[in-house]
């Protein structure tokens, strides 16, 4: 890999020096590659940031080989400059040919294991548009850790325990339980329960006996949670087929519950938590407000349930690493649940990472729902991107058949409400706007997977690429095209440091329009046959780079748009 190779010269060239930072200028006239170290070692080595860089350049000159520098200049106020000769280039392509679908991934000499938690939808409950950022982030970063070699584990922490379940419980026997159950009704049987109990007291008593029967064990409040539960899975997994989304675990609030109890054993046991107006808490450094893992009633909380889930992941998992994929407002109750288990013995809160994002919003960005203020249904959404697609794929492939057609509306569709979310940072807010998600022309799902489409278009019509010699690629176009696919491998690995799935976006993006530049700049299909053979080929590696990329976001593509 080119940067690679730039990293190993200028370690020779600064001997001793920790952590160079190397960089790639946005644009090329300020070289290939860049780097500041110079800045960082002017003061230690007592002499102006512009004396060091001059020496650096010389150590490159020294330490590269001929004929891999084209030049190396410094730039005030102490910056080193590199640019790469065609050669070098030429040579980095050749290394993306070998490598092909594998292109991106690192070498990995010690496998690590990460722990993703995301979606975690509530049972009983149908997914809204709130469900949808933690789903395909989540989903997103694990595809990523995955293909960089980790051991990644999806969990889905679903919300299947606690006081609610005696809402439902006392609700459905009062409806004299129905043997025919559907998400709608019990989210019905919910609403209406629980709005009637803000008028007779009485009925909150009644769920609060049923969710402590439940609790128990008892044989029918059991039997009725495992049909709530077994609709409620059918119904996300109705949400996930849709997204092509997947989970290793679905291990939930249930699966701890018979651990509660020695967590908070063991708490005490430790002297990590202590007892307060008969609640058992955890205090936490710089916090006015401890962790409550007991209440005083004697019933457990879901910080407790947490702490369960991280012994868990860490003794049967062998965590490495755990993500939580959850919104900024659960920001103050992971940082208590990280300093609580580091306390505890359990795992460094520095393997704990809590993957922030913000609200989705509509247009007028206010909070996304409907007129009358209800959640806007997941399912209703991603079907309504799939009609508006199907407009689009209509009105530009009239000829095609209406299987064809309905096919692409899917991907276009279900694509471009990923991207839109994927393609922003993560830790903002970030509208809902259905002309620029669907849009062919901008930053969008539907532009990228089209230029996909019509690179595998090119290499149809191209047929058969015979040997390919990369001396053929001269062209400044071409070489842009090289040095962004050499990226690839840098944005995977920075993603998985820094968990923010739009730089991978934000690479597509660039990489797409490359190749069009280099498209519209230079003759592939009526080209001389070494310039065709090297053009398809540089095109080809650019297509199956786009195809991994929108994978690794979850996005499909097609051949034909």
């Amino acid at each position: 890999m080119l940067r690679k190779e730039v990293e190993q010269y200028l370690q020779k060239a600064v001997p001793g020096a920790d952590n160079i930072e190397l960089t790639i200028p946005e644009h090329e006239q300020f070289g290939h590659f860049s780097t500041n170290v110079a800045l960082r070692l002017a003061k230690i080595r007592g002499k102006s940031p512009m004396e060091v860089a001059d020496e650096i350049v010389g150590g490159l000159q020294t330490a590269a080989p001929k004929g891999f520098f084209a030049k190396v200049e410094t730039a005030k106020p102490g910056f080193v400059n590199m640019w790469l000769t065609h050669e070098a280039i030429q040579k980095g392509f050749a290394e993306i040919v070998t490598a092909k679908e594998n292109w991106g991934k690192p070498p990995v000499e010690e496998q690590k294991t990460v722990v993703v938690d995301y979606s975690a939808p509530n049972i009983a409950k149908p997914m809204g548009v709130g469900h949808l950022r933690s789903t395909i982030i989540g989903q997103t970063l694990y595809n990523i850790f995955k293909f960089s070699g980790w051991n990644a584990i999806g969990d889905n922490h679903v919300g299947d325990w606690g006081k609610q379940f005696g809402v439902l419980i006392a609700a459905y026997k009062e409806d004299n339980k129905p043997e025919e159950v559907s998400i709608d009704y019990l989210m019905k049987l919910y609403v209406d329960y629980s709005s009637r109990m803000k008028e007779n007291t009485e009925l909150g008593e009644v769920a609060k006996r049923e969710v402590k029967k439940l609790q128990d064990g008892d044989e029918e409040n059991t039997a009725i949670w495992k049909k709530f539960y077994k609709v409620s899975l059918a119904e996300f997994d109705r949400m996930y087929k849709l997204l092509d989304v997947s989970f290793d675990h679905y291990l939930g609030e249930s699966f701890y519950n018979d651990q509660l109890a020695a967590v908070v054993s063991e708490a005490l046991e430790k002297k990590v938590a202590v007892e307060s107006e008969g609640a058992i808490v955890i205090p936490i450094e710089g916090s006015e407000t401890p962790m409550i893992i007991r209440k005083s009633d004697g019933a457990y909380l879901y910080p407790t349930t947490d702490i369960a889930a991280v012994k868990h992941r860490v003794k049967d998992f062998n965590a490495d690493l755990m993500l939580y994929v959850v919104g900024n407002e659960q920001s103050f109750h992971f940082n208590q649940l990280f300093k609580a288990v580091k306390k505890l013995g359990i795992i460094d809160d520095q393997q704990m990472v809590h993957i922030k994002f913000g609200m989705m919003l509509g247009e007028d960005m206010k909070k996304f729902s409907t007129r009358a203020g209800k959640t806007v249904s997941l399912f209703d959404l991603l079907q309504e991107a799939i009609i508006r697609a199907k407009k689009v794929v209509d009105e530009k492939q009239p000829d095609m058949s209406e299987a064809e057609r309905v096919e692409i509306a899917k991907v276009v569709g279900i694509g471009a409400v990923k991207y839109n979310d994927l393609s922003q940072n993560r830790q903002s807010d970030i509208a809902f706007n259905w002309d620029r998600m669907l849009n062919f022309e901008g930053n969008s799902g539907p532009y990228l997977q089209y230029a996909y489409a019509r690179l595998k278009s090119i290499l149809r019509k191209g047929e058969n690429i015979s040997t390919c010699d990369v001396d053929n690629l001269k062209d400044e176009t071409e070489l842009q095209v090289i040095l962004r696919l050499q990226q690839f491998p840098d944005v995977i690995e920075g993603i998985t440091k820094n968990y923010f799935p739009h730089h991978l976006t934000d690479y597509l993006y660039a990489l797409a329009k490359d190749v069009n530049t280099m498209y519209a700049t230079v003759q592939v299909l009526k080209a001389e046959d070494a310039e065709r053979n090297a053009r398809l080929a540089l095109i080809g590696a650019a297509a199956q780079t786009l195809k991994t990329g929108l994978r690794l976001l979850g996005i499909k593509t097609v051949e034909q748009m």
